[in-house]
């Protein structure tokens, strides 16, 4: 079984969108932070296989497997979209590792990874009221306590 490289290109494209909107969802609707790092990797996932679709050409041949001297040229692969990608998986994996050492830290100190219960804990140890941060992202609003109780702006390095 064959696939033309139309079908072949809409599958890419298809399947780009979908991890893009799965981990779109797993960043936003999850309240466990190990969840809403999984989609962070899916939202990276879908970006590179974007990034590997937009530079297919079903009848193309890499540049580095060409003859240097080729009589005919023939078409070619940009190996532009290929190097983005790249790039991208490395820095991919330096983010997620410092996102999954920040949520092990996160359990040690508050014994969850609740994103709402540990918004709720920063704010009650640092003497701020749980209603003035923003559920679940620890975001302070304007006119939020920014000192922990007992520490006046005078303290502050």
């Amino acid at each position: 079984m064959t696939m033309d490289a139309d079908t072949l290109g809409k599958t890419l494209y298809a399947g780009a969108i979908c991890l893009v909107l799965l981990g779109l969802y797993g960043m936003v609707v999850p309240r466990n932070l190990m969840r809403m790092v999984l989609g962070l990797v899916l939202l990276e996932s879908g970006v590179n296989l974007f990034l590997v679709a937009a530079g297919f050409r079903a009848d193309a041949a890499a540049p580095i497997l060409m003859a240097p001297f080729a009589t005919a040229p023939a078409p070619l692969v940009d190996p532009v979209p290929q190097a983005l990608v790249l790039t991208a998986i490395v820095i991919g994996v330096g983010v997620l590792a410092l996102a999954l050492a920040l949520a092990v830290r996160v359990k040690e100190a508050y014994g969850t990874l609740d994103a709402h219960a540990v918004a709720n804990r920063m704010a009650r140890d640092t003497g701020a009221d749980p209603a003035t941060t923003t559920a679940g992202s620890g975001a302070r609003r304007p006119g939020a306590l920014a000192m922990p109780a007992g520490r006046t702006a005078e303290d502050a390095p």
